[in-house]
């Protein structure tokens, strides 16, 4: 198989996903704008104008709102995000790959 070490590579970062469940606080680059202005003392204007853009998001907050906030609902919704991302990616590298053959 040509991608072999490759896809068990996605296969260990799939698994080892949730593991920022067990961290405390919220994951380095996600945050909102209470914790930017805890974090900086001010929040950014462009920031905060994003902030109220409405937003429909697949797994808010990594969660599937089934399982409510249990840690199994979490680590669920942790492996769906990362499986969905992988799809996403894989699907437009292909893509691009292939309208980069044609030419």
């Amino acid at each position: 198989m040509k991608y072999k070490k490759a896809l068990i590579g996605l296969i260990a970062l799939v698994v080892l996903c949730p593991l920022g469940l067990l961290a405390s606080g919220t994951a380095w680059g996600e945050w909102g704008l209470d914790e930017m202005l805890d974090i900086l003392g001010y929040v950014p204007q462009g920031l905060s104008k994003l902030a109220n853009i409405n937003h429909i998001a697949f797994l808010p907050d990594y969660s599937l709102p089934a399982f409510g906030e249990s840690l199994g609902g979490q680590a669920a919704g942790y492996y769906i995000s990362a499986i969905v991302g992988i799809i996403i990616i894989t699907a437009l590298a292909f893509g691009i790959g292939r309208i980069i053959a044609r030419k």
